[in-house]
């Protein structure tokens, strides 16, 4: 395996591990601010109870995102050097407006909240989980920027030799950054929704807390049945801006491989990498309505590009089918949920399942990361620059050794934080202080 593909392994695994802990952040910090709202408009002391409750689990979880994402920009400069000296006029003004506008704001008032409980007032108290919701959305713009400019970069020239930034205005408006932004925000909404609903199943299964974690239940199952609903929609815009900016991606996600209009949509399809192997149950004009809203339109077949610039078919493939399958699952359970939420000891069998569809959210944005970058390839900056000329230039043997040691690291940094956030999601509302760091 040659450093490019090592690379390229480790860039994964560090992006896809740190993105476990990241929509949950985004999501769990609007809920928490949501619910200390809800006790400073009627002060019932549940709400600052599930506010309590909720942000343990957050701060665990908003540490382990911190750490793993300062290891993963430390790699632009050990394994994707060339890349950062190319675009690094761009990509790296992003990046530090992210660190210092954001990322340090939203640290500063985590520790706010978190001793801040018997100084604030309960309104100002709110006031600051408003400011780290705020924050952390905040630093998810300037992250999905930078890679919008990846996807389909504007304002810059190339000069001496490197990209140069001339329009900023035309980087933090590209559309696909916020087209990006707009499908990650609800769906990790929908996932801290789905989070806090398979929590409180598992104890109302216990008949443990049973009216905290009733209230509880029917913040997540709103949260989810209303943002799962947003994800889907906006996903479908998202897909028709994609489909003209990146056609060899749509290519690759359908399998599609003959140019034509009125394309079909085939339900039953096992993708190659050079053709499909099994092609049947087609819909006319579904894919070009689905890609263009329009039955009509001419979709680009993997055919018309050469070899050297599709993405990679089966792995973008199931990236899409993965995120559309459980996207469809969950408005569905979340509708029941919610419909059920005063009778929900009726249906065992539900509560019993939501525990374990925790994780699914989880895989269905993984999927969609997956998808959105695996199907850009062969490019690192779609159309400007391949990723065989981004990697850094370093021996197999010091990036083989660095994945290694990462992949043991962060194996170890992540079940200790899974392990705790299950300790404290079991635990339950008994213990409402916050948790306590000690020195040493």
């Amino acid at each position: 395996m040659d450093v490019l593909m090592l690379s390229r392994l480790q860039f994964a695994a560090a992006t896809m591990f740190h993105f476990l802990f990241v929509p949950l952040t985004l999501g769990l910090s609007v809920l928490i601010a949501c619910m200390e709202t809800a006790y400073v408009r009627t002060g019932n002391k549940t709400y600052q109870k599930m506010a309590k409750f909720w942000g343990k689990i957050f701060l665990v979880n908003f540490a382990l995102g911190v750490v793993t994402g300062i290891t993963l920009e430390f790699q632009f400069g050990t394994n994707w050097s060339r890349y950062s000296a190319y675009v690094g006029d761009i990509f790296g003004s992003l990046l530090a407006i992210e660190a210092t506008a954001a990322f340090f704001l939203e640290s500063t008032f985590v520790g706010v909240w978190h001793f801040g409980w018997d100084k604030l007032s309960p309104k100002a108290h709110a006031i600051v989980a408003w400011l780290i919701a705020g924050a952390s959305n905040l630093s998810a713009i300037w992250i999905l920027l930078a890679n919008g400019f990846m996807q389909a970069p504007t304002g810059y020239v190339i000069r001496n030799g490197r990209a140069e930034l001339t329009d900023f205005f035309a980087v933090i408006t590209n559309p696909f950054g916020w087209y990006e932004f707009f499908h990650v925000i609800p769906a990790a909404l929908c996932l801290g929704g789905f989070f806090i609903m398979g929590v409180a199943a598992w104890h109302l299964i216990r008949e443990s807390h049973v009216e905290f974690f009733q209230k509880s239940f029917a913040i997540g199952a709103a949260v989810a049945l209303i943002f799962s609903v947003v994800t889907a929609v906006e996903g479908h815009f998202h897909g028709n801006h994609m489909s003209q900016v990146q056609p060899a991606k749509l290519a690759a996600m359908e399998s599609h491989w003959e140019t034509q209009r009125n394309a079909p949509l085939n339900l039953l399809v096992i993708p190659g990498e050079d053709g499909n192997l099994v092609e049947a149950l087609p819909i006319p004009g579904a894919l070009s309505f689905l890609a263009y809203n329009d039955v009509n339109a001419e979709v680009k077949g993997l055919n018309d590009f050469p070899k050297e610039d599709r993405p990679p078919v089966v792995l973008t493939f199931l990236g899409f089918r993965i995120m559309v399958g459980i996207g469809t699952i969950m408005p569905i359970l979340a509708l029941f949920g919610w419909i059920m939420r005063n009778r929900l000891n009726d249906f065992p069998l539900y509560l019993k399942i939501l525990p374990w569809f925790i994780p699914m959210p989880y895989i269905a944005i993984q999927a969609g990361w997956v998808l959105a970058e695996v199907g850009r390839q062969p490019w690192i900056v779609y159309g400007l620059m391949r990723t065989s000329d981004a990697v850094s230039p370093v021996t197999t043997g010091t990036v083989a050794f660095s994945l290694i040691l990462m992949s043991i690291l962060y194996t170890l940094l992540g079940a200790a934080g899974i392990w705790l956030m299950i300790r404290l999601a079991k635990k339950g509302p008994e213990d409402h202080t916050p948790i306590q760091i000690q020195a040493g």
